[in-house]
Parts: C-alpha cells; structure tokens; sequence
C-alpha cells in the first residue's frame, strides 16, 4: 500500500513539473518583423513568429541554448532579445545573430551589384 501511495506522489510530482516548465513561455524579439505567421521547431519547442516576436509556450531545457537563438536568426532573421524563465545576454545575442547578419550582409552586397 505504501509502494502505492508513493508511487501516485511521484506521478504526481513528475506531471506538476511538467506543467510548471510548460508555464513559462520563451519570447525571442526580432530586430524587423516577419512578412508572415511562421511556424517552426528549434531546441525542441514549437515556435510561432508574428510580427516582431517568436514564442514557444512549451519550452524545453534545450531551448534556452545559443544554438536555438541561432536557428530563430537563420530562419527569421535578427534576433533583438532572447529571454523566459532565462535570458541570453549580449555577447550570447551577438553569437546567435553572427550567421543572421552575415546572411543580410551577402543580400545587400548582391542588391548593390
């Protein structure tokens, strides 16, 4: 009876944690806006972007990670701020957006040729 009991505790412990990650959401704010509602999966966690914002309502551990800030940036472009239950502060920003800019850099070069 008590293996029972603290078996439940523990089921119960585990989906309150669970729920607890799932309330903290993780916004990445973009430098422009998106032309259009995208959706995507970076650091395991559902991104939708509209306007000048990317939010993940069920992040993981994984997506407070640069590498996820980088995939935002390659996809939608700079990454102004990246911040939840975290946030990445500006030597981090500036590594997730290096790809980003380079990518923006190259376009305005061929757009002046």
């Amino acid at each position: 009876m008590k293996l029972q009991i603290l078996a439940a505790c523990a089921a119960l412990v585990t989906f309150s944690a669970g729920s607890a990650l799932a309330g903290d959401p993780i916004t990445a704010k973009l430098a422009s806006p998106v032309a259009e509602k995208t959706k995507f999966i970076a650091g395991g966690a559902m991104f939708n972007c509209e306007a000048d914002a990317c939010v993940a309502l069920a992040p993981t551990s994984q997506t407070y990670a640069v590498a996820t800030c980088k995939t935002i940036a390659d996809k939608v472009g700079v990454v102004a701020s990246f911040e939840g239950r975290k946030a990445l502060d500006e030597t981090r920003i500036a590594d997730c957006n290096a790809k980003a800019i380079a990518k923006a850099g190259g376009a305005t070069q061929l757009a002046k040729q």
